[in-house]
């Protein structure tokens, strides 16, 4: 292994451990402010979570988007942290000892992954749509993208009715840590926090860009496969907290919230990205992507309704290992069609 390679490696590494680490404080500095403003139980507690734990792919996107001109980093990251995301529910059935996580959780969590299939879906009509020529809309924008940002907007409106009080719950269930500290103090850290993950996102489509060139990888694969799981870091570690606490509600909800604000990352890059309609400037293997998530969210659904019980050797459910099957897959397929 020459000397370049490991060099690329390691910093890769290196924005794998800022964000992971940073991302953990950003969220436990997050939760501390809502507590302290009297945000913890309510909506906008929700939403000052689901932000901080997707800071990374925003950084990111936007930045392999106007700035690095990487277009198919920006989408990869977008598309593979849902399918991340998705393999977290895998995960967390490992460590539910009980009975699979998703016999336990509220079938209202259907609506979510209701809408988180409906903005794929959208955006993967979009690219079908721009790689036949036919995705602009106005300027450099997709004609999906206005779509893509009304449906969130519609989704989180709906979804805030539904979801409100079992925030409220989870709230209770976990107190203030930094109750020594003032408001301003926990501010200026949180602030910090957030400035070490923009900085590492920033980075991060930079390292991605040197890790294509120097492994003789696509850039489709890349940003589906590494940029994707060094963003997802801070869901993983929110979920599993959640799961910890016991509220596994939370923990699923924060998984296909997280899917959801995914999609509206893609409509923002779009935004960004100057020379033309994004879905139009990506490589088409990223439909795998988008299809990939929308059956791995399919199987989710139809398991909060039947609500399995049965385990497979005495490890897991068959939904987990239908869901990390999907997961071999999709990586198999974005790097053999490219």
């Amino acid at each position: 292994m020459n000397e370049a390679v490991i060099q690329v490696w390691l910093q890769f590494a290196a924005c794998l451990a800022l964000i992971g680490v940073a991302g953990v404080k950003l969220t436990d500095y997050g939760d501390a402010i809502a507590d302290k403003t009297g945000m913890g139980g309510t909506w906008v507690g929700l939403i000052l979570i689901a932000t901080v734990t997707s800071l990374p792919e925003l950084a990111a996107g936007i930045t392999a988007s106007a700035v690095a001109l990487l277009p198919d980093i920006a989408a990869g990251d977008a598309l593979g942290s849902c399918v991340y995301n998705l393999l977290i529910l895998a995960i967390l059935d490992l460590f539910s000892r009980r009975q699979p996580v998703l016999s336990l959780a509220k079938r209202e969590h259907v609506l979510s992954g209701g809408f988180g299939i409906l903005l794929i879906g959208t955006a993967g009509i979009g690219l079908i749509a721009a790689q036949g020529g036919h995705g602009g809309l106005l300027l450099h924008l997709g004609w999906t993208t206005p779509l893509m940002i009304l449906f969130y907007l519609v989704a989180i409106h709906i979804l805030h009715h539904f979801q409100e009080d079992e925030v409220e719950t989870f709230t209770e269930q976990q107190p203030d840590r930094f109750a020594a500290l003032s408001l301003r103090a926990v501010g200026a850290r949180y602030a910090a926090a957030a400035a070490v993950v923009i900085a590492a996102g920033i980075w991060l489509p930079y390292v991605s860009e040197d890790l294509t060139a120097t492994m003789g990888w696509a850039q489709s694969f890349t940003g589906t496969l590494f940029t994707a799981v060094s963003t997802s870091v801070p869901e993983l570690v929110v979920t599993l907290a959640a799961l910890r606490l016991g509220a596994i509600n939370l923990a699923i909800g924060n998984i296909f919230g997280s899917n959801m604000f995914n999609m509206l990352v893609l409509a923002i890059d779009d935004l960004f990205y100057a020379p033309g309609p994004l879905l139009a400037a990506i490589s088409p293997s990223h439909l795998v992507s988008g299809i990939t998530a929308m059956t791995m969210t399919g199987i989710a659904v139809v398991a909060l309704y039947l609500r399995p019980q049965q385990r497979v050797l005495h490890i897991g459910g068959w939904v987990s290992l239908l869901l990390f099957g999907l997961f071999g897959v999709n990586t198999w397929l974005i790097y053999a069609l490219e």
